[in-house]
């Protein structure tokens, strides 16, 4: 967490941690936890490319996301969402709690976030969810792609 707020306050972006007493795992449970729409959570899925793995943050409205779009995007043959263990080994997290910052993969950023003033997603932690600008996204990530 340390890590996570560091990195906010190096490059001078505003950010909340929200500690709660529930964990929250899905994007409706953030959007009922916290009174929001659906399409302000900000869930991070890892994806495993032939050109190695990518971190994928999307509005939790998207619902399905079509992975060959994503291939097409990034330019790769195959892309899959990476399994439960690989996540752990390469974020430190487990899947439901993968922070939108500081995992220092290259970022896919769905457009739709956009739109919101600020989007709620994973800090690293079940019981702690982080609130930022989706713009603060591009300053704290290494965005590669931007998700249409």
């Amino acid at each position: 967490m340390e890590k996570l707020q560091v990195r906010f306050q190096e490059k001078n972006v505003p950010f909340e941690l929200i500690n709660h007493k529930v964990p929250i795992h899905t994007a409706q449970e953030g959007a009922t936890y916290f009174g929001i729409t659906i399409g302000q959570t900000a869930p991070t899925l890892i994806l495993k490319t032939d050109m190695g793995f990518f971190a994928l943050i999307v509005s939790g409205d998207r619902g399905h996301v079509n992975l060959d779009e994503v291939a097409s995007l990034l330019g790769c043959n195959k892309v899959k969402l990476a399994g439960a263990r690989e996540v752990e080994k390469i974020t430190g997290c487990s899947v439901g709690s993968i922070s939108m910052v500081g995992h220092d993969l290259p970022c896919v950023v769905d457009k739709r976030l956009f739109q919101y003033s600020f989007i709620y997603g994973g800090s690293g932690e079940a019981t702690c969810t982080l609130k930022i600008n989706p713009s603060a996204l591009e300053k704290v990530n290494k965005v590669v792609a931007i998700l249409d």
